[in-house]
Order: C-alpha cells, then sequence, then structure tokens
C-alpha cells in the first residue's frame, strides 16, 4: 500500500514537472512569435484592433461584410495608407488565431479602388535634403563645435559633434529614423580614412530578421567615418547607441535617442543652420540620398541593394527624377 501511494506520488511529481515544461516552452514559444513582429507594427495593429472592436463596435473574428462596413464608415474620414494598415491588423489577427481572412475577398479590393476613385488624394513625401543643404548644415555645426571648444561649453560641443554625426551617417548610408536609433557601438566598426561598418540584427527591408551589415567607405568631404570617431571620442562613449540625447549640462543619456525624436532634433538642428527645417522629416535625409545617388549615375538596382530596398516601387518613390533632364536643370544658389 506503502509503495502504491509512493508510486502515486512519484507519477504525480512526474506529471507535474511535465506541465511546468509545457507551460515554459509555451511561453518561451510566444515570446519568439512575438519578436517576429516589430514592436511598431504591434502597437499600430493593437490600436487598429481597438478602433474596430471599441470605436466601431465589431466584433472578432468577423466577416467580409462587416469588415466592407467598417472601411467604407471611415473612408472619408481616413487616409487610405490608414484603411489599409487596418485591414493588414484584421488580416494578421484572423491568421494568428487560424480563422479565414475576411480581407481577403474580391468585395474588399473594390472597395478600395471605389475609394481611391471617389477620395483622390496627393501622395505626401518628405522633401529630400540636398547636398548642398547638408554641406550648409555641416559646416555651421563644425563653426559651432569650433566656437564651443574656445568656450569651453562641453554641452554645446558635444551636440554639435553628435548633429554632424548623425547628418553625414543618415545621408551617406541612406538609413530610416528607427535605424539611427538603434545602431550600437558594439556593432559599429570604424577605421579613420578606412571606412566604417555598421550591422543591424533586423530592419523595416529585412522581414525575415537575418540581418545585415552596412558599409561606407570614409570620404574626402561630410566623412561618416570622421564624423562618428569624432562624436564617440568626445562623448566618451564605449557601449550603447551610438546617438543619445544630451541635456543642457551635457549631461548623455545613458539611453540611445528615439526613432520618434528625430524629426524635431533634425528640425532644430538645421533651425540653428539658417534652412528651412519645417520642410524636412527623418525620411529627409534618406530620400537625399537617393536622389543625389540617382543624379550621380547610380543605377537602381546598385542603388536598392545598397540602401536595402527589396520592391522597385519603394525605390522609385525616394527618387527624384532630376537626372533625366541632365544640364538643364536649375543649379541651387549659394
Amino acid at each position: 500500500m506503502a509503495r502504491k501511494a509512493v508510486q502515486t506520488a512519484d507519477e504525480s511529481h512526474r506529471g507535474s514537472k511535465w506541465r511546468i515544461g509545457v507551460v515554459d516552452v509555451a511561453s518561451k514559444a510566444d515570446r519568439y512569435l512575438e519578436a517576429s513582429v516589430r514592436q511598431n507594427t504591434s502597437k499600430s495593429y493593437a490600436a487598429a484592433l481597438s478602433h474596430f472592436e471599441v470605436t466601431w463596435g465589431g466584433f472578432l473574428p468577423t466577416t467580409t461584410e462587416s469588415v466592407v462596413r467598417y472601411i467604407a464608415e471611415y473612408a472619408d474620414q481616413l487616409a487610405l495608407s490608414t484603411l489599409k494598415q487596418r485591414l493588414a491588423a484584421l488580416a494578421n489577427w484572423h491568421q494568428s488565431n487560424g480563422f479565414p481572412d475576411p480581407t481577403k475577398a474580391p468585395k474588399v479590393r473594390q472597395l478600395l479602388k471605389g475609394i481611391r476613385a471617389l477620395h483622390p488624394v496627393q501622395q505626401k513625401q518628405a522633401a529630400p535634403l540636398a547636398l548642398l543643404h547638408l554641406e550648409k548644415a555641416v559646416a555651421h555645426l563644425e563653426d559651432e563645435a569650433a566656437q564651443a571648444r574656445t568656450a569651453d561649453n562641453m554641452a554645446a560641443l558635444l551636440k554639435s559633434t553628435r548633429d554632424i554625426a548623425l547628418l553625414t551617417i543618415g545621408f551617406w548610408r541612406g538609413f530610416r529614423g528607427d535605424e539611427l536609433a538603434r545602431l550600437t557601438i558594439e556593432n559599429t566598426h570604424a577605421e579613420r580614412y578606412v571606412g566604417i561598418r555598421f550591422y543591424l540584427g533586423s530592419s523595416k527591408g529585412d522581414r525575415q530578421n537575418i540581418g545585415r551589415e552596412y558599409k561606407t567607405p570614409s570620404l574626402s568631404k561630410l566623412c561618416p567615418v570622421e564624423a562618428y570617431l569624432n562624436w564617440i571620442e568626445a562623448a566618451g562613449l564605449t557601449r550603447g547607441g551610438v546617438f543619445r540625447g544630451i541635456d543642457r549640462w551635457g549631461n548623455i543619456s545613458d539611453r540611445p535617442i528615439a526613432a520618434h525624436s528625430l524629426i524635431p532634433l533634425l528640425r532644430d538642428t538645421l533651425d540653428r543652420c539658417g534652412l528651412p527645417s519645417e520642410i524636412y522629416s527623418a525620411h529627409s535625409i534618406r530620400r537625399g540620398f537617393a536622389t543625389w545617388a540617382a543624379s550621380s549615375g547610380w543605377d537602381i538596382r546598385t542603388l536598392m541593394e545598397y540602401v536595402g530596398w527589396s520592391d522597385m516601387k519603394s525605390a522609385l518613390r525616394y527618387v527624384e527624377p532630376a537626372q533625366q533632364f541632365g544640364g538643364l536643370i536649375r543649379k541651387l544658389e549659394g
């Protein structure tokens, strides 16, 4: 009897360990599944689902008819890109939970076509940061740095040095704002007069999270290698995020700069340089490089590979057609 009781206890213990093991494996699986979706995408999907359920009063899972009514309800209030993002969130929820995707029905495609016809909107694009404006900005920031060094103003010196690095690296590598924000010193290797290599474990264009190395050579002017080394040395940074906030007393944040703060930082920098900051956004740096490269004779395939575009249509949205008009294009004065 005692042996049977012990055996039962052992079996119960083994069963308990098995259940704990299953829970651990499931929680690990959940973490990996969550990591497969970019954080910004997860947040936007959650907001879209909340809008569908709470604001509109929909139910999940849903039907094609409900999706059509929902999209039609907001067709004259929201941008087409926002409506498509709402559809992507609904599609993702249904696919992830094993339900048929109601957004793939022909009726939904017809609805979007009708919305485009009745509510045509010119697509807004960030103005490309011209190379001339980049040169003016860097020259002004170098003057700021020289004056700050003379006045022993460490905060101003650090900001100017950081901003030169941010502009030149962002431009010559064609980085997105979130890519600039995620650069780390551990995954950056720079050699003066030779070049610089950055590694990012994931990016918007890297859907499989394979990771990619980005290289840029040392340049005779506006050099990103020199700018990076000058910033790292001035700030005394040895690990962590490359770009960080700096307070009025010259204290450098321990955390990397947030991607959403790049637009006000860029505009503040261009304001200080006397440039028209209001027309620029974080995408202006990337688009500026693409425009420069295209006008300098880069073929579109080489440009796509260098910047990291996999879709031709996406690449062409960034490129200005100036190179097609040769010497007839007016040059920007100043």
